[in-house]
């Protein structure tokens, strides 16, 4: 049994906090039993909760003093305004030294986390054994918000079960078998004080929560798996597979909230167009949206380690990663790519030692295939005709839909689509890297090292159908829809295989494990990361898909190639121990006075 408690009256200041020091608390507490119910056989129960009552540091953009009250003449616009405007903390800018509008704040944050797990494990005698396994975890956050609505609360509960058996098979052979299902229950809803719509204004923080939520998701996997080991002579040979079969049922939205934005538009500022209730855009989605969706995750491989002689051991492989196509069981929705069955990735590694004095070398190289992810094909559910997402240019703050547009004539919606390639193809990266390290000396060592890669088809999502200039018609926010090539739609917004991502990376290193009591590791790291647009973990979806957003339809490779986000040029590091000598003497002078 145990329990651990943390309470800000004895816990030092977090460091990123604002003010007085917050009230937080953190109880955990469980417990673990373990007995043989029966022969060959031990059984394991385990069980815990956590309760964590603490708040969040950050910076919010806020209204300044002077913007706080609404401009709208119309006395429900200028309600509804006020009511926005609310939503803002009444805390003033604290950080214009960051931006005159710069907040920072802390918000309140309640996660409650259960855990309850079981284990069985039994002899079947001889040299086979059988385990079960179960866990479930059940998580609540009330999630904190520095502008009201901001975050989701989110539920989540999770079941994993397990099923496996081992066989020793002779004296140089093993057999492993698993089978397991998983269950992700996610529920994601505003919290009580949110708006309602999602409100961005350009220069202030966006009203939320985003315009995914809610969402209603459940994920069933049932996974199954099989490996054999078997060591013959010098060679260490591995061969298995793994099926997965995904079932994904839910609703998703896609701004079925409404969706209002502000900008720098009609010769004025954003925030004084949010002040005056005159929208830029009105969004919103309309339509049944709850879908199921199936797929298989498939894997075959084998390798093998070859122990040529003690001071060489290469190593080879290969893996095939059929990918099906995805399917939705009511046939709402058609998938329009097909199976990638080609996906054969192949690896080889090295370990060489090049004499007494040539060092230690490694290399290797394999390429690595990717996934089409549930979120990223599931978006073809936003798309006409089971649902429609209208946009409307400049509309009527109160009735976007029914009433005028800002120029007197009735609002011009238009149907955005999501549409996935039909070449659509699994991503894919080729990786290597080279090490060499050297000996000094009897106590330091050089290390050089090099790692990259080249990753190809990633994904991103294209934004085609924008508005172009045409003679004749202002570039006004107004004519939007009328400038766009095909006038039947706004945006259609394109997944397809569009960018590739480039990583190299150089590392120097001098280690010394002991020298005159010194442990000494420094190393310095050179790398670039780049792509098109979209890294290696992008989905195309949500937040991901607008981080590819360029700022036409055409160059986009030629506006968008730059750093990746995780783009580090230069890192250092230095870590140092000293032991002391002992001191001559001290050990009898302390065995004389005990």
């Amino acid at each position: 049994l145990y329990e651990w408690h943390q309470n800000s009256v004895t816990s030092t200041r977090s460091f990123f906090q604002v003010g007085d020091v917050q009230p937080a608390r953190t109880n955990d507490y469980g417990f673990s039993v373990a007995a043989p119910p029966w022969r060959q056989s031990q059984l394991s129960l385990e069980g815990s909760q956590q309760r964590v009552r603490g708040s969040v540091n950050g910076n919010v953009l806020v209204p300044k003093p002077d913007e706080r009250t609404p401009l709208a003449t119309d006395p429900a616009a200028r309600a509804l305004i006020q009511r926005w405007l609310a939503a803002y903390p009444q805390q003033l800018p604290n950080r214009t030294d960051v931006n005159e509008r710069a907040l920072n704040t802390n918000s309140p944050q309640r996660i409650d986390t259960d855990n309850l797990g079981a284990r069985l494990d039994q002899g079947l005698g001889g040299r086979s054994r059988l385990s079960l396994r179960y866990g479930f975890t059940s998580q609540r956050v009330d999630a904190f918000q520095l502008v009201a609505g901001q975050n989701p609360d989110t539920s989540t509960r999770s079941h994993q079960a397990r099923l496996g058996y081992n066989r020793q098979w002779g004296a140089a052979g093993v057999v492993d078998l698993t089978a397991g299902f998983d269950r992700l229950g996610s529920l994601l809803v505003p919290e009580a004080n949110a708006i309602g719509p999602m409100v961005s204004i350009s220069g202030l923080e966006t009203l939320g929560p985003g315009g995914i939520i809610p969402i209603d998701r459940a994920l069933n996997a049932f996974r199954y798996g099989a490996q054999v080991r078997y060591q013959r002579g010098n060679h260490s040979w591995t061969a298995g597979l793994e099926l997965l079969r995904r079932q994904l049922n839910g609703r998703e939205t896609d701004v079925h909230r409404g969706f209002f934005s502000f900008g720098n538009d009609f010769g004025r500022t954003s925030i004084t167009n949010f002040r005056l209730g005159t929208p830029t855009q009105h969004l919103i989605s309309i339509g049944d949206v709850h879908r199921g969706f199936r797929n298989w995750d498939i894997e075959y491989y084998a390798g093998n380690t070859w122990r040529v002689r003690p001071s060489l051991s290469p190593y080879h492989a290969l893996r095939w990663q059929p990918v099906t196509r995805p399917v939705e069981v009511n046939r709402l929705n058609l998938i329009p790519y097909d199976g990638d069955l080609n996906n054969w990735a192949p690896m080889f590694g090295l370990a060489w030692r090049l004499g007494p004095r040539g060092g230690l070398l490694r290399a290797s190289y394999g390429l690595h295939y990717g996934q089409i992810f549930p979120v990223t094909f599931q978006q073809v559910r936003f798309s006409p005709p089971g649902n429609s997402k209208l946009m409307v240019p400049a509309p009527d703050l109160l009735k976007p839909l029914a009433g005028l547009t800002q120029a007197g004539s009735a609002p011009e919606a238009r149907p955005n689509l999501y549409l996935l390639d039909p070449e659509l193809a699994t991503p894919y990266s080729h990786q290597y890297n080279l090490a060499w390290q050297v000996e000094l000396g009897p106590h330091w060592r050089l290390q050089v090292g090099y790692v990259g890669s080249r990753s190809h088809k990633l994904l991103l999502m294209w934004y085609l159908n924008r508005a172009a200039p045409v003679p004749g018609l202002p570039q006004t926010t107004a004519t939007i829809n009328q400038r766009r090539p095909d006038p039947r739609y706004a945006e259609i917004r394109l997944v397809i295989n569009g960018s590739r991502g480039y990583f190299d990376a150089g590392r120097l290193a001098l280690v010394s494990p002991r020298w005159r009591g010194l442990s000494l590791d420094a190393a310095y790291w050179f790398s670039k990361a780049l792509d098109l647009g979209a890294s290696h973990t992008n989905t195309a979806y949500d937040e991901d898909s607008r981080l590819s957003r360029s700022q036409s339809e055409f160059e986009s490779h030629h506006d968008m190639k730059g750093p990746s986000p995780f783009d580090q040029r230069h890192a250092f590091l230095c870590r140092a121990a000293w032991t002391a000598p002992p001191v001559r003497g001290l050990g009898r002078f302390l065995a004389r006075r005990k």
